[in-house]
């Protein structure tokens, strides 16, 4: 993964973070990989070229990668993303929550739908005050069949979202389910759309900060270890 030497150093990082949005940096911290998740977590479907993915197939090997690596001693995941397939956006975060490695998690923007579980999913959790996240329940669409075991089949996928928050924050699973289902917060639907510092507040992010903050987190938890 790391191996440049088929191109120049500064070549080969450019063209790893226009194609993969990601890079490494190496100081006297340490070695840290910097990870983005934007616009729409793709799944199995192929997204239209005009949208922003971030795309499992890329992310999955990579973090394994970064896992396995003798030279990254931590990573950084940046979010800014709309949200996007579900299993595809809990497969990450699983990979990411179960690292040995020290990591970091940084809102900036918007950390929504699916977003929260990468939100939530590093040792450390950050978020700026301007950034907004956005927790609603499991949307169906499309032909149901089956109605009730359809019904369950989402309500199952739900609660696997609540559980994983609750596990890797310190909200409570009955509370993030009450700002799931919360009626009057956001326009023709139900859900919550909540910010930085109440973000904190409630126990979803540990907090308020920024790219410094998040770093030196960081770079703490690479000494410790």
């Amino acid at each position: 993964m790391y191996d440049e030497t088929e191109e120049p150093r500064e070549g080969g990082e450019l063209r790893q973070i226009v194609e993969m949005g990601s890079s490494v940096v190496t100081n006297r911290h340490g070695t840290v990989h910097c990870l983005t998740i934007i616009g729409q977590i793709e799944g199995h479907m192929v997204l239209p070229g005009n949208t922003k993915t971030t795309k499992y197939e890329h992310v999955l090997p990579l973090l394994a990668s970064v896992e396995e690596s003798d030279e990254v001693d931590g990573l950084l995941l940046l979010l800014n993303t709309v949200g996007g397939d579900i299993e595809a956006g809990l497969g990450i975060a699983e990979l990411v929550a179960g690292m040995t490695k020290p990591t970091a998690t940084l809102v900036l923007g918007g950390g929504h739908s699916i977003g929260v579980p990468l939100a939530v999913c590093g040792k450390r959790t950050f978020i700026v005050p301007s950034a907004s996240m956005t927790i609603h329940p499991v949307r169906m669409g499309g032909t149901v069949i089956n109605a009730p075991a359809t019904y369950r089949y989402f309500e199952r996928m739900q609660e696997r979202i609540v559980d994983f928050v609750a596990r890797n924050s310190r909200i409570s699973g009955e509370k993030f389910r009450e700002l799931m289902l919360s009626v009057g917060d956001m326009a023709n639907d139900v859900g919550s759309v909540i910010y930085g510092k109440e973000a904190v507040a409630l126990g979803l992010i540990d907090r308020i900060g920024s790219l410094g903050d998040a770093l030196d987190s960081l770079y703490r938890m690479m000494e410790e270890k």
